[in-house]
């Protein structure tokens, strides 16, 4: 790793990039500083000994296995307050009507929930109940049969957590227990089963410093894994291009300043090397072109794909009935640009495919990651160094959920709900296992909402505020009989008025758990996190303990197959659930991890399918229209944590939190300066409305931009992937000048 100076890749000349629009890191180092007055001195043991709650890049303290320096990313430093602020007073819950109309972040800021609390039908608000009786409230919720569903946010969950969570919930009966990988990643789970035989990243971070070419296809981890920049610092000093397929061209991925690196903390660094500009929706059209041209120019692998791989001639012959003109109607892209990409990829050795939401949250959010997978196998980047397929994950807790099995299609190990799987935990944990499905997170919302659920359990998480039509959610939460929230703080969906009884219980952190935790990283490794010595908070409990205890309360019989003395005790318990996770046992003190499948997945030629190859799939292009003068608007990230807003404005591009996205070319068309108040109008039966103010932007004309979970209010909370049922984060919409 060249330690010399490049000034090839220097973003700007002007020190730390004076006068010119970027985050301010070293103001995010001030604000953490003052934001945990009182507790720094468990702030800087967390920072140093606890494996990172923000997003899956797993460090170890400050430090990880990539490379040999410190990381910090703002991120980890705004989770601070969370995980060290002191118990709110619970007078102020006595009457709720006051903070009904208090945004998430306030509500946050009274501070951690201390004691159980219920909130009877008809009551102003919420009183101290003991433990005891809240079990007793619970179990009554969820022992009478399968009418009651359970949902686990990865607000930086473990997995321990979410092992313990799943059993309780199957030993209750039913398989209704989902996960926050549900809204993001799911379709990567479906095709990447279905292709390559594991629904994981197939190698390691260190593939991406020297690879030939890194790919983010609809991912911007400038935003939404920090740390990650750091890498991509290291891979251009390695000579490594980078290339982007996104609508928008997001400034974060252009250029960067890393805090943490001399050079590009003083200089920045330019990111992007080339940038291909696509429609929202339009990645099929894209890709399947770009896979066309490989074809066409005699830029596939044959060999590795005559040898590992099927379906590949079914492929050709699927790309080959596409025409041009409908490729380039649905990318936005042209011939010319396809073919630029398909060069890149055939003369390149090596490459990493990476993707994040602007590819799994569409209805065909499936077909998006097969048609990545088909660039992969046709080029044979998989299963050996600098290559790879890697669905990057945003957050600390989502890779394991899955994995632990809490999941509702889903059982440990990541094995589908069969009769046969089933029997397999039947037998190994002394209890029947259902055999049926379970209903998906957006499921049991449609359930509680036709009263056909009474009684949810929401560890973590805010369906107002990550699921579309927020007005729906609220409707179907107000239905419940009963609402169980495990939190360790307020959330604004805790406040909404039931028919039924709302009870809040305390969670502890990960860094309060005594025996540590683990988390899994995006890059399969499982890393242990130890307790962490500082203040304690009331009553919290960790949330295994609230599980396998509530049902035990519920089904005393079965107590004795649900007991654990410790985290410790749930690791061995897992080891014996999920043979892969071999090691995870042994894990014990700061620093301790095992990546399962090492380095590289397939790198013994097969593949993890049924006869061991890698499965081409014909993707067909989507039947999308756009009326004429119509928008496709996306849902973005700012300056927040899955839906945590840190600030108004994004320091990256200057959007407030009401800025619609809009190209140039639009605005002038449409004669809207910067600033200008717009409605959007979703089209469809159901009118839903959004009120915002255009912002220019390096946006692919005919597409707009605005915030989620701001914008949730357009989104159709009908449409959905037809496998992985993940909600379509975008609209087709006009836009109005107010």
């Amino acid at each position: 790793m060249s330690k010399l100076l490049d000034p090839r890749n220097w973003a700007s000349w002007r020190p730390f990039g004076i006068g010119l629009r970027k985050p301010n890191n070293y103001l995010e180092l001030w604000k953490a500083f003052k934001s945990v007055k009182g507790n720094r001195r468990y702030a800087w043991r967390i920072l140093n000994q606890g494996t990172c709650d923000g997003c899956a890049l797993g460090t170890q303290g400050m430090r990880d296995w990539t490379m040999d320096e410190i990381h910090l990313c703002n991120i980890r430093l705004r989770l601070l307050p969370l995980n060290t602020m002191s118990a709110l007073d619970p007078a102020v819950l006595r009457d709720v009507s006051g903070l009904e109309k208090r945004k998430s972040a306030e509500l946050r800021e009274l501070g951690r929930l201390p004691y159980p609390m219920i909130r009877r039908a008809g009551e102003a608000g919420f009183s101290r109940i003991s433990w005891d009786e809240a079990l007793g409230v619970a179990a009554r919720g969820v022992g009478g049969g399968s009418r009651f569903g359970v949902y686990l946010t990865s607000r930086g969950v473990p997995n321990e957590n979410y092992f313990a969570a799943q059993k309780a919930v199957r030993a209750l009966g039913t398989n209704n227990v989902d996960n926050a990988a549900r809204i993001c990643h799911s379709p990567s789970t479906v095709a990447l089963k279905q292709t390559i035989g594991a629904a994981a990243t197939t190698c390691s971070y260190t593939d991406w410093i020297g690879s030939d070419l890194i790919v983010f296809i609809g991912s911007n981890p400038s935003n939404n894994q920090p740390v990650a920049m750091k890498y991509l610092y290291h891979a251009k000093k390695a000579g490594t291009r980078i290339a982007m397929v996104n609508a928008y061209r997001e400034p974060g991925m252009d250029r960067y300043w890393v805090p943490s690196n001399a050079e590009s903390a003083v200089f920045g660094t330019k990111v992007t090397d080339e940038f291909f500009g696509v429609n929202v929706g339009g990645d099929i059209g894209f890709l399947n072109g770009v896979l066309k041209h490989l074809v066409e120019n005699d830029w596939v692998d044959k060999a590795f794909v005559d040898a590992r791989t099927s379906g590949f001639e079914k492929v050709r012959q699927a790309v080959a009935g596409q025409p041009w003109e409908e490729l380039e109607a649905l990318s936005g892209s042209t011939r010319q640009e396809m073919l630029r990409l398909a060069r890149l990829l055939g003369e390149a050795k090596s490459a990493v495919l990476v993707w994040s939401m602007g590819i799994t949250q569409h209805t065909y959010g499936e077909d998006n990651v097969r048609a990545i997978v088909n660039l992969a196998l046709a080029r044979g980047f998989v299963g050996r160094d600098n290559c790879g397929l890697m669905p990057i994950r945003g957050h600390s807790g989502v890779q394991g959920g899955a994995e632990m099995g809490a999941y509702a299609t889903g059982l440990p190990g990541g094995l589908p709900v069969t009769e046969a799987n089933a029997a397999k935990f039947t037998e190994l944990w002394g209890f029947e296992v259902p055999t049926a499905t379970g209903l998906t997170a957006t499921e049991m919302i449609d359930a509680a909402h036709g009263r056909e659920l009474d009684t949810l359990v929401s560890s973590g998480g805010n369906f107002l505020e990550v699921l579309p039509d927020p007005g729906y959610c609220r409707e179907a939460l107000s239905r419940l009989k009963l609402r169980v929230h495990i939190d360790i703080v307020l959330s604004s969906q805790m406040l909404v008025p039931s028919e039924g009884d709302v009870l809040l219980l305390p969670a502890q952190t990960r860094y309060e758990m005594v025996g540590g935790v683990t988390e899994t990283s995006t890059e399969r490794r499982i890393i242990f996190s130890p307790e962490v010595r500082g203040p304690r908070v009331g009553e919290a409990w960790p949330e295994w303990k609230i599980f396998t205890e509530l049902a035990a309360r519920a089904r005393p019989e079965l107590a004795g197959h649900l007991h654990y003395t410790g985290t410790p005790a749930i690791r061995e318990d897992i080891e014996r659930a999920v043979p892969f996770y071999a090691g995870i046992a042994g894990l014990a003190t700061f620093g301790d991890n095992v990546q399962y499948g090492g380095r590289h997945l397939f790198s013994d030629g097969r593949f993890q399918t049924a006869d061991g190859l890698g499965h081409f799939s014909a993707v067909p292009l989507p039947a999308l229209e756009r009326p004429d003068g119509s928008f496709m608007v996306a849902t973005r990230r700012g300056k927040q944590f899955n839906s945590m807003v840190h600030e108004r404005r994004d320091g990256f591009n200057g959007a407030m939190r009401e800025a619609v996205l809009m190209s140039d070319y639009d605005a002038d068309r449409l004669g809207l300066p910067d600033g200008t108040p717009v409605e959007l109008t979703a089209l469809g039966a159901n009118p839903r409305t959004y009120r915002g103010k255009v912002l220019r932007a390096p946006l692919m004309p005919g597409n707009l931009q605005i915030h989620w979970p701001e914008g949730n209010v357009l989104l159709d909370e009908a449409r959905r992937s037809p496998d992985a049922k993940i909600p379509d984060y975008n609209a087709l919409v006009s836009v109005t000048r107010l």
